[in-house]
């Protein structure tokens, strides 16, 4: 399943997903992962979390970001949920890009048996017309 929250920046989409990321935590069947653009949100989250700060690591487009996902998959094979804060800044592109990365992650979603749980800034009216049936 692919989840998607937008909202113009400052409207605590970042909480949000702070806060599913930790009640997920209670009822998992299986390891969640947080990714987020830089280390600020580290201490807010449970332990059993596995924080991945996207700083550390040279990506630059999404197919960089889209294998860098599968190696982390590939690795842990108990994985339940991927969050992703700030989608556009994790992977470093732009809005016309997103829907190519929807694509593969639903191919991986289906196959792994994944739900992905991803941030955006930005308002509906940005997003390409095929994301619509994700927002939540």
């Amino acid at each position: 399943m692919i989840s998607l929250l937008v909202g113009s920046k400052g409207t605590g989409k970042t909480k949000k997903i702070i806060k599913l990321a930790n009640e997920e935590v209670k009822s998992a069947k299986g390891n969640i992962i947080f990714v987020d653009d830089d280390k600020r949100h580290i201490y807010d989250l449970k332990h059993s979390v596995r924080f991945i700060s996207m700083d550390e690591y040279p990506i630059y487009n999404i197919n960089e970001f889209f294998g860098f996902l599968c190696g982390i998959i590939s690795n842990d094979y108990d994985i339940n949920k991927i969050y992703i804060d700030g989608l556009l800044k994790v992977m470093k592109t732009d809005f016309d890009e997103i829907p190519k990365l929807i694509r593969k992650l639903e191919n991986v979603s289906t196959k792994y048996e994944i739900d992905f749980f991803m941030t955006i800034s930005c308002v509906k009216e940005q997003l390409h017309e095929d994301l619509h049936k994700y927002l939540v």
